[in-house]
């Protein structure tokens, strides 16, 4: 359901399930690229991207916005002079130390994902730069950014502890593990 308010932006709130868990995530369709990339169909019907890496890719845009990691464009003048403000969340922590943790969880999140997908998830999660775009920009072919941000989204959800739902036996998952045999036939190396 999306609703429109006086500003023109478009909420659409989703709800997403995780481990069993209803939440509900409010996205501003008209400016989040995961929200139109969760939107739109491939060829096979599912969605570009799936409930899980949307949530993942708003809660490093949030944790972005959080640690006023956008570049300004106009001086700041709002602090000089006074002291901290205390924040009004839950935490305690001043507006400072809330901005420092919001920074670390930033980066641990980039150190988390790589080099690889580090890139990507900034511009399009965090800068709003559309898939196409980047890209561009990146010189990759058309049609690449998708499975690359895809990638990333999954390593960035598997950092926050974020998991899917999975129905019968998960692909790719190693149901065994033994040694190879050694030269006498015996697996244990024994």
């Amino acid at each position: 359901m999306a609703n429109e308010r006086a500003t023109g932006r478009i909420i659409e709130r989703l709800e997403i399930v995780i481990d069993g868990h209803r939440s509900w995530v409010e996205v501003d369709i008209t400016e989040s690229p995961l929200a139109w990339l969760a939107r739109r169909r491939g060829r096979d019907g599912r969605s570009f991207i799936d409930a899980v890496q949307l949530m993942a890719g708003e809660r490093l845009r949030a944790d972005f916005t959080r640690a006023q990691m956008m570049p300004r464009t106009t001086a700041d003048w709002s602090g000089m002079g006074r002291p901290p403000a205390r924040h009004a969340g839950r935490t305690g922590l001043d507006v400072s130390e809330a901005v420092l943790a919001a920074k670390q969880r930033v980066a641990r999140a980039m150190e988390v994902v790589g080099p690889e997908f580090s890139g990507v998830l900034l511009d399009v999660c965090c800068f709003l730069q559309g898939i196409e775009q980047v890209e561009h920009d990146l010189g990759w072919p058309a049609r690449s950014g998708k499975v690359i941000l895809g990638l990333g989204l999954n390593r960035l959800a598997r950092h926050y502890g974020l998991s899917r739902e999975v129905k019968g036996p998960e692909r790719g998952a190693i149901r065994s593990w033994s040694a190879p045999p050694d030269a006498a036939g015996r697996s244990d190396g024994g």
